[in-house]
């Protein structure tokens, strides 16, 4: 899809992903898409949320329906207070869209996945990374009905929907019965570069030897199918070391339960160190059970590591129909 502006116009995207302490796929996709963006010589703004109220006093700032301010605080800089938060009390509330609004708006607002905000007077174009809440409501602590209710109010404000797989596109498709045309896949970029990381380095600083471990990175969760990961490594009686690194996620603790010594559990990592990590792997494995893109996967394949992934779904379109050689046991079903 093709975004044409004027010279002089802007494009603001949503900052809470970039501001998230700790953030995963969505803050890589929105620092990503801010890049790229710039680029291509667009001028892009941030939208940011000032302060962090209590939950009184976000219901409060929800109680009204007007529309809320979102001006320029600084050069390429949005800020409304508590905007993301109060968004969804008021969509709570209200069963509505915040409007947000300024007398000098951007020339289009991007918003990298859905949240219950719009942008007025300007086109609003809605990332939509999956639905897999809809399709495996077991592998999600998110309320499938609340998706759809947003679902529906991104069908009603947004001028486009971009999504970042083929396989993710279809799903959102089958999901909603939105127009085809209204619903495009970018893919997503990557940035892993081997110039840019010390796979050394982050190996030694874990107590690692690069080309000594097995990494699957990510947040530690049903959908990721930790726990047959896990289960695999110690069947395979291999003496490389798993390591698993990411935050914990939805149900961590039940995933990583059968974890044995062989098993490194490393927190959330800066993104320098975590290529690094990935660049000094035996191979990156990601058995995870649904995704909407895959991103460890395009990762770890431009750095040249061997990589080890479900054969279905996005994973197989990122992958590139890359012939599966090996199949992770079900040990679980969804609850």
């Amino acid at each position: 899809m093709a975004l044409v502006t004027a010279p002089s116009s802007s494009i603001c995207i949503d900052a809470r992903g970039l501001l998230t302490r700790h953030g995963t796929g969505v803050a890589t996709y929105a620092s990503g898409l801010a890049d790229c963006l710039a680029g291509a010589g667009l001028m892009v703004e941030r939208l940011a949320e000032t302060g962090e109220h209590g939950r009184l006093r976000r219901w409060m700032a929800a109680l009204p329906p007007g529309a809320r301010a979102a001006p320029l605080v600084e050069q390429g800089l949005r800020a409304s207070p508590d905007v993301f938060r109060t968004a969804q009390v008021f969509f709570d509330l209200h069963r509505r869209f915040l409007p947000l609004g300024d007398a000098s708006p951007p020339g289009l607002m991007h918003w990298t996945y859905p949240v219950p905000l719009r942008f007025l007077g300007v086109p609003n174009v809605v990332t939509v990374h999956d639905v897999i809440p809809l399709q495996h409501p077991g592998l999600s602590p998110v309320s499938p009905a609340r998706l759809r209710r947003l679902l529906r109010g991104v069908g009603q404000w947004a001028a486009h929907v971009v999504t970042v797989s083929e396989a993710s596109r279809a799903a959102i498709l089958a999901e909603t019965g939105w127009d085809p045309a209204r619903v495009t896949s970018t893919l997503q970029s990557v940035s892993a570069s081997r110039d840019a990381c010390d796979p050394a380095a982050a190996a030694g600083a874990l107590g690692l030897q690069p080309g000594g471990y097995f990494l699957c990175a990510g947040s530690i969760e049903p959908r990721k199918n930790i726990r047959a990961l896990v289960a695999a490594h110690a069947a395979s009686g291999v003496m490389a070391p798993l390591v698993l690194a990411g935050p914990d996620g939805w149900r961590a603790s039940a995933e990583l339960r059968d974890a044995g010594p062989g098993v490194r559990r490393v927190p959330w990592l800066p993104r320098a160190e975590l290529v690094g990590l990935m660049a000094g792997a035996k191979a990156v494995l990601m058995p995870s059970r649904a995704e909407g893109f895959g991103l460890p996967v395009a990762e770890a394949m431009a750095l040249g590591v061997p990589t080890m992934a479900s054969s279905t779904g996005a994973l197989a379109e990122v992958a590139g129909g890359a012939r599966p050689r090996f199949v992770f046991p079900e040990v679980y079903k969804e609850e």
